[in-house]
């Protein structure tokens, strides 16, 4: 991941601490036997968050270490397959 700034580095980690405590509080929840649509809300609430996590790493991964990669022409074709792998996994 070395495409990433310090400053990217810092927003990530706060976003992942964020959902850290919101993936504790759906334990409360489902401890202390909340409303299901209430914690379905809140599984929800996590997931927008991991993927705009996912979305910002896979930004510096293509407009910094493919675009490198290819630039340099270390094997476009791999290079392509494993985005395109990654792409599928990330787009459940």
């Amino acid at each position: 991941m070395n495409s990433l700034s310090a400053e990217d580095k810092d927003n990530l980690i706060v976003r992942l601490r964020r959902i850290e405590g919101q993936i504790r509080g759906l334990q409360r929840m489902i401890d202390e036997e909340k409303y299901c649509v209430d914690i379905l809300t809140q599984i929800n609430a996590s997931r927008g968050g991991l993927k705009k996590v996912a979305l910002k790493i896979l930004d510096r991964h293509v407009n910094g270490c493919v675009k490198n990669a290819i630039s340099e022409e270390e094997g476009e074709e791999e290079i392509i397959a494993e985005l395109i792998d990654v792409i599928d996994k990330f787009t459940d």
